[in-house]
Parts: C-alpha cells; structure tokens; sequence
C-alpha cells in the first residue's frame, strides 16, 4: 500500500509552513538554521516541489513553535464526534508511518491519533519539547516497543503505558502493518 499525502493537502503543507514562518519574520535561511536543513530544501518543501520527512517536519514545527499537525488542521468543528472519513491525516510519500487524528482538533489537552507503521520500518522517537505520558493499544499485528533500553513487543489487543522520554523506537514486528491507537497528553504532537 502506497503512503499518500490526503487528496487536497499537496499544496497546504508548504503554504502552513510558509505562513508560519512568515509569522514570526523568519528567513529561509534563519528556519535552515535553526532545524539543519538547508534553505534550497526548505523553498522546495514550502513550494510542493519536495516531501518533508516525519522528522524533518518534526523539526520544522518545533523550530515554528507548532504542533506537527498545525500543517494539516483545517478549521476547527463544534461537534465532538470525528468521522471516520473525515480524520485529518498525516500521510506523507516517502514514510512508512500513516497517522489519523482522532480528537476533533489540536487544541486539546490530549491527542489521540490512529497510526499504520509499516512493516520493516523502524518510527525512531525524536525528543519532545515537553513531557508526556503515551498509552498504546495495538490493534492489529505485532509492535516493538523500546522503552529506554528495554524492548518489548505487543501483539494486537495488548497495551502499554509510559512517559514519553523513555521512547527510543516503534517497529513493526511482523510483515504485515502494526495498527495501534496512541493516546498522549499533553498535545505536543
């Protein structure tokens, strides 16, 4: 299965990217700076002619002082209730990772996303800026989890709880996606 970006969002990861650093009188070479990336490839990212990896868009939201998703959230709902057709997704070409926000927006106190981690791909944890406290439920085949220096592997209806700072890598363990809800507060995603 090929990991797309959601119909429609080609054009508003670079543009949210752009915006926000516009906000906050960034140049392309102060943002290059700041998340070791060089300017070409941020112009390229911000005009849709490259991908960002999950981690360099990590990074570039936190050096933007936004949560990762500020790129993709479209204006807030009032209802409580997230379709399923209707999630906001994360789901860039080049990665083996697909999220799914299943909270109605980003301004909570907790997020929870639905994640595919691909098979023989490794999600390798990059610090957070605050601390947090992550439940995992699997819901479909095999998780590894290393949690400092231990490992562990769930299988699907097994859960884990823990802080966030203890997470080092997420890998599928099995050759077929692991399915998992990740649930974490604060929203710092």
């Amino acid at each position: 299965m090929d990991v797309r970006r959601e119909e429609g969002s080609e054009s508003m990861i670079g543009a949210r990217i752009r915006t926000r650093r516009m906000e906050l009188g960034l140049s392309l070479r102060d943002l290059a700076e700041r998340v070791g990336l060089t300017a070409s490839f941020l112009s390229q990212i911000e005009r849709d002619l490259a991908d960002p990896s999950i981690k360099s868009l990590r990074k570039i939201a936190d050096a933007l002082d936004v949560p990762m998703l500020h790129f993709l959230a479209q204006e807030a709902g009032t209802s409580p209730v997230v379709r399923k057709e209707e999630r906001k997704k994360l789901l860039l070409p080049h990665s083996k990772v697909a999220y799914e926000l299943l909270t109605p927006d980003l301004d909570r106190k907790m997020e929870m996303f639905l994640v595919n981690l691909y098979p023989s791909h490794a999600n390798i944890a990059a610090p957070l800026a605050h601390p947090t406290e992550e439940c995992i439920l699997v819901l479909q085949g095999r998780l590894r989890i290393c949690l400092d220096e231990t490992e562990y592997e769930l299988n699907a209806g097994d859960s884990i709880y823990f802080e966030g700072s203890r997470l080092r890598t997420l890998m599928s363990g099995s050759e077929e996606p692991a399915v998992f809800v990740s649930a974490m507060t604060p929203a710092v995603f």
